[in-house]
């Protein structure tokens, strides 16, 4: 199913905040795009230089912006954030985590602290900036409050699992949750925007153990591909969205076949994340520390990046999408017991 992605009119008067500690370049384009409709942008990630960049260029597009620098794996750091942010914008009414963190490396190569922190960030970022969005969108009840998936929330890779570990445990808190809201009829709204592969920073500062340089696993996306998806699920309420083709394909075939993924993943999920560019013996890392440096909203593939894709998945489309496959397969089983009933 292809569907051109409807955005928003202008939005004069809403205040969006993104949670992103590691500034990883698909918070800048998703900021960038709320700007463009008129929401008031906050801004939460640790480097305050690449902050004060970006509330600059947020002013420049005409809105009204804020950054406070602070770390997702401290609660308190990002409730005293989103205090301040209230303070000069006003009550939040959209609020995006997209906090994440990867090592690169074989499971038996990294260290306990590094698999906790890689999880502090990813899985509890995304926790602790629902927890710190919901205490104030509940008493007004009212507020979208979206959780960044990806396509390894349902199917996990080689080399990845922290991340993968811990992006399947936010889709598992988001499911409860939901729940929950439903229970007590509170009107937040809640949903998950499940990513494919993006050209963002993160492929130059994540720790990587690895001999080669990482890439994302193509078809690769810029960052404008999700930020406009991320515009869409706050205003068009749906429980998941789904980004690109090869996140459907993934989620889909691993549905269908787990078993054969994992085999093909074990023949070709190493090569297929890494370059065949030696690893720097210098190269950053930003797991415990963010790294300094002129880092914008794209990563290093540019020239391998797809600018567009209108095509997405809605929660609304997956009952026609297991219809179509439930009667493609019952077509299937009736030609063959046609072909073999006797003539």
């Amino acid at each position: 199913m292809k569907q051109k992605q409807p955005l928003p009119t202008n939005h004069v008067g809403c205040r969006f905040v993104c949670a992103d500690e590691q500034e990883n370049g698909a918070q800048r384009a998703t900021a960038r795009e709320f700007a463009k409709h008129g929401c008031s942008v906050g801004l939460i990630a640790r480097d305050q230089q690449r902050l004060d960049e970006a509330t600059v260029e947020m002013r420049e597009l005409g809105v009204a912006a804020a950054a406070e620098s602070a770390d997702v794996a401290d609660f308190a750091a990002l409730d005293r954030a989103a205090t301040r942010i209230e303070q000069e914008l006003g009550p939040i009414d959209i609020w995006v985590n997209n906090a994440m963190a990867t090592i690169f490396a074989p499971f038996d190569r990294i260290t306990p602290e590094e698999f906790r922190r890689g999880t502090e960030v990813t899985y509890l970022g995304q926790v602790h900036g629902t927890m710190v969005a919901l205490s104030r969108m509940r008493p007004r009840n009212q507020g979208t409050i979206i959780n960044i998936g990806s396509a390894l929330a349902y199917r996990a890779i080689p080399l990845q699992s922290v991340y993968c570990g811990a992006k399947f445990a936010v889709r598992g808190f988001t499911d409860s949750l939901r729940t929950e809201l439903l229970h007590d009829g509170v009107n937040v709204h809640l949903t998950m925007v499940h990513l494919p592969a993006v050209n963002t920073p993160q492929f130059d500062w994540a720790l990587n153990k690895m001999e080669k340089r990482p890439q994302p696993v193509p078809p690769i996306f810029q960052p404008e591909v999700p930020a406009r998806a991320i515009v869409f699920a706050a205003f068009h309420h749906r429980r998941e969205v789904w980004v690109g083709m090869p996140t459907v394909k993934t989620i889909i075939a691993n549905r269908v076949a787990p078993g054969l993924l994992d085999r093909l993943l074990a023949r070709v999920g190493y090569s297929g994340q890494l370059t065949g560019e030696p690893m720097p013996a210098d190269a950053p890392g930003n797991l415990f520390a963010p790294v300094p440096g002129p880092y914008g909203a794209h990563g290093r593939f540019d020239a391998r990046a797809r600018r567009e894709s209108w095509e997405f998945f809605t929660s609304r489309h997956r009952t026609a999408l297991a219809g179509g496959a439930a009667l493609a397969i019952a077509a299937l089983l009736t030609r063959r017991g046609r072909s073999r009933s006797p003539t």
